[in-house]
């Protein structure tokens, strides 16, 4: 039985396509794990269809006592690693996960931001589902676009949002 306490998040980075496969073995094996999808239209010739993609294409995270856990997860098939630096992994804030959380929820919002953090003001959102995230503004006008980005992972997603909504964050 895992001590609660010892719960961490990690990510896991996994092979190219093998997301969904991994995070069911994980649940299989009774270890909590969570891969936040989008679901999108794709269009074949002769059809469209709405699939789920992962939001951050060859991560997925993992609640584990890393102590315990860790051998189990990496001797998993699909596993690649887990995220860190060097032979440590990094422990992933249970905000950043909650942030996450929130954004599948809100997918119309959502764009896929691959590129590095781009200079900008932060700010901080106070109101809507999005609210108390922080992030860097990479676009500006009737609707702002707003990144959200995690270090934890090197990776960002970019959201539309009402610039009335958002403060700037001093010293930034």
């Amino acid at each position: 039985m895992t001590d609660l306490q010892n719960l961490q998040w990690y990510a896991l980075y996994v092979r190219s396509r093998y997301e969904k496969k991994v995070h069911r073995l994980l649940l299989e094996q009774k270890v909590s794990s969570f891969l936040p999808l989008l679901d999108t239209w794709k269009q074949w010739s002769d059809r469209k269809k709405k699939v789920s993609e992962p939001l951050f294409r060859g991560y997925l995270f993992v609640n584990i006592d890393i102590r315990k856990e860790q051998i189990a997860v990496l001797d998993t098939e699909g596993v690649v690693k887990f995220i860190g630096i060097g032979k440590t992994p990094s422990v992933i804030s249970q905000r950043d996960i909650d942030w996450l959380k929130q954004l599948v929820r809100e997918p119309d919002a959502i764009h896929r931001h691959v590129d590095y953090l781009p200079a900008g003001q932060r700010v901080k959102v106070l109101a809507g589902p999005f609210r108390d995230f922080e992030g860097v503004v990479v676009k500006q006008g009737r609707e702002s676009r707003l990144v959200v980005f995690f270090e934890s992972i090197m990776q960002g997603v970019e959201v539309t949002i009402f610039p009335d909504v958002l403060m700037p964050i001093a010293g930034h």
